[in-house]
């Protein structure tokens, strides 16, 4: 019997890709492990090589790496059902560049490379599956480059929080304006000046 971790996991293929199999479900879930862990554990750490992939399955982790300046520069948060890697780092299997510190308590549901890689030979479905979710990825990751290019931090602010209506109350003004790209007063000012429309 599968825990509901693991099912609440399985949920996410089944969504992403529901032509899935029972057969390729099967392959998946008698691979998978889970990791608990309490607020301010590292998930992950830079220079560790990610040997599986996480899927979070509560709680909130933040990804961020160190300037020249000993600034901790926030990149991303990963919160429930959602994928917690460096994705790039994790499909070359090369050292991470960021760190993954546990916001909340986090219950992570993790895939081994190995596995992953395996059941893209074997099954056509986790092959289509693994492609979507790398191209959501590229996605992703193009929006956050493009904000930076095309938006102001008023745009910014306003695009996170329409995305992410339920981070707010979860997430420090410290680790949100390091994300936006703007110092913490500035974040204050814009959150001001927009009460006031």
């Amino acid at each position: 019997m599968r825990s509901k971790e693991f099912e609440t996991y399985l949920d996410h293929y089944r969504m992403v890709c529901p032509e899935i199999t029972e057969e390729e479900l099967s392959y998946i879930s008698d691979a998978l492990s889970i990791s608990v862990y309490k607020s301010k554990d590292f998930y992950l750490k830079e220079g560790q090589v990610q040997t599986g992939i996480g899927f979070l399955i509560s709680g909130l982790i933040r990804a961020f790496y160190i300037d020249d300046k000993g600034s901790e520069i926030t990149t991303w948060f990963s919160k429930e059902n959602e994928y917690v890697t460096d994705y790039p780092a994790y499909i070359r299997q090369n050292p991470a560049k960021f760190n993954f510190q546990c916001i909340e308590p986090s219950v992570v549901v993790n895939l081994p490379y190995t596995d992953m890689q395996e059941g893209y030979h074997k099954f056509k479905n986790l092959e289509l599956y693994g492609r979507l979710v790398a191209e959501e990825v590229v996605v992703l990751l193009q929006s956050r480059i493009e904000s930076f290019l095309f938006q102001n931090a008023e745009q910014r602010y306003l695009d996170f929080m329409s995305r992410n209506p339920f981070l707010f109350n979860r997430i420090s003004l410290t680790d949100l304006s390091s994300y936006l790209g703007v110092e913490r007063q500035s974040l204050s000012r814009i959150r001001k000046s927009l009460t006031k429309k």
